[in-house]
């Protein structure tokens, strides 16, 4: 598989950015997943890097996107944080990637049976962590039903899944309403910012 380099960078547009994360989710997903030299990429790699996709994803152990994507070393930023929120230091990094780096695509990757929704959703509260489930408490709010309290629990997994995807929805706005420099970019077609889940029970990535 070849490593990316800046001419096949420079090459690939948004939509092929995104094909190449869907078609490597297919392999993942068929067990037909490339048969990589990650040492050679390691050292083709040690001069510079070319990634061709920023994956904004949840710290969940089952959700690595190199792998769920099926892609090597120098592919990919992946930023990571539990509920896949963002903050200053992670729409830095994200405009780094994208501005400076030369990134196409933005991905948000939600997951099923997310532990930071469910906290959430719960309005759990424990040191530092509270202040980070505050920023998906909106997409908690915004999700209508179930109108019943005891439904709108951790204990519903239909229920925490829509807060999940909802979230995800609501950080791709986050990026755009807080980010001038992505914002311009996507306006301009030199990027674009999508939305997706993972299914930690089949390995599957839906797509926004």
């Amino acid at each position: 598989m070849m490593t990316q380099t800046k001419e096949s960078q420079a090459a690939l547009g948004p939509d092929g950015a995104i094909a190449l994360l869907k078609d490597g989710n297919v392999r993942f997903v068929s067990k037909k997943m490339e048969n990589r030299d990650l040492i050679k990429q390691v050292e083709q790699t040690a001069t510079g890097q070319y990634p061709f996709a920023t994956v904004l994803s949840c710290i969940d152990s089952r959700v690595s996107a190199e792998l769920v994507f099926d892609q090597g070393v120098g592919d990919i930023f992946s930023a990571r944080v539990a509920g896949n929120i963002v903050n200053a230091d992670l729409l830095g990094s994200m405009e780094f990637a994208c501005k400076l780096a030369g990134t196409k695509v933005i991905v948000v990757l939600g997951h099923t049976a997310c532990g930071a929704v469910k906290g959430a959703c719960d309005d759990a509260r424990l040191g530092n962590l509270t202040l980070l489930l505050s920023r998906i408490r909106g997409a908690v709010d915004a999700v209508q039903e179930p109108t019943d309290p005891a439904e709108r629990t951790s204990k519903n997994a239909t229920f925490v899944n829509a807060v999940a995807e909802k979230n995800v929805l609501m950080t791709i706005e986050n990026i755009r309403n807080q980010s001038p420099v992505l914002k311009d970019m996507e306006d301009a077609r030199e990027i674009k910012i999508v939305g997706a889940m993972y299914d930690i029970a089949d390995g599957k990535v839906h797509w926004m």
